[in-house]
């Protein structure tokens, strides 16, 4: 009878390690059809030549000239005698749109655009400022300097105060901390969420102020009056009658 129980649980542990392996299996199945069916999603976007197999398209020249509708055989012939590929850049519409484009030199400018895209791209970081009830002023300021240089980088700044031991029995000498110290930051940063304590922290978040463009000063026009000429000196006296004698000189010759 003690052989029988032991083979009865033996077939028992035999039934739940298949049962088991039958749900892992289709637990892998399931996974596997999830993955394909994402797999035919993503391809459908990139859909070319051979793997368009709608009936009718509406096709699009490398120029962007609209070519009309026509069956996916004809667009096919259109882009071999062009040497280029057909690619189908609108599944959804009715009929897809699919356009004649060299697929090679898009796939290359379109890496190349996201790749510029990256390099414009700015990587928000959070940065950390501590405080503590006890810092003096000249910490603070070299705490304040730090803030103001990541806030100049565009970056967010979480300010943090950790109490320890007797500490948390005061937490308005935290709040006046933070207080002063957004004060001070006001020209550089606004508040994104004031301080509050959160277990034995005190936090409060900071944002870069949006810089904004200084407005032109208005040309201002010259009130400076033109210069008078200055008046012509008169001749001296001698030089007036040296100028006679040499006209009458001059009219003497002439006769």
């Amino acid at each position: 009878m003690m052989l029988f129980d032991v083979r009865a649980d033996d077939a028992r542990i035999l039934f739940a390690f298949i049962g088991g392996a039958a749900a892992a299996e289709r637990l892998f199945v399931a996974g596997l059809a999830a993955l394909t069916e994402v797999w035919k999603i993503s391809n459908k976007e990139l859909q070319i030549n051979d793997q368009i197999n709608e009936k009718e398209v509406r096709v699009v020249g490398e120029d962007g000239e609209q070519l009309g509708i026509m069956s996916s055989s004809e667009a096919m012939k259109l882009a071999e005698e062009k040497n280029m590929d057909l690619v189908n850049i609108a599944p959804q519409a009715k009929p897809p749109v699919c356009k004649i484009i060299d697929y090679g030199k898009f796939r290359f400018e379109q890496a190349k655009r996201d790749k510029e895209a990256r390099k414009k791209q700015k990587i928000v970081e959070l940065k950390e400022i501590r405080l503590s009830l006890n810092i003096d002023k000249h910490d603070v300021e070299t705490k304040k300097n730090h803030a103001t240089k990541f806030l100049a980088e565009g970056n967010k700044v979480k300010v943090s105060i950790r109490f320890r031991g007797r500490e948390m029995g005061h937490p308005e000498i935290g709040l006046e901390i933070m207080r002063q110290f957004a004060e001070e930051m006001s020209e550089a940063a606004n508040i994104e969420k004031p301080a509050k304590l959160e277990g034995r922290q005190m936090l409060m978040f900071l944002t870069p102020k949006p810089v904004t463009a200084k407005p032109k000063a208005p040309k201002q026009e010259s009130s400076a009056e033109p210069l008078e000429t200055a008046p012509k000196k008169p001749k001296p006296a001698d030089a007036v009658i040296k100028s006679r004698v040499e006209d009458k000189e001059a009219a003497d010759k002439e006769e």
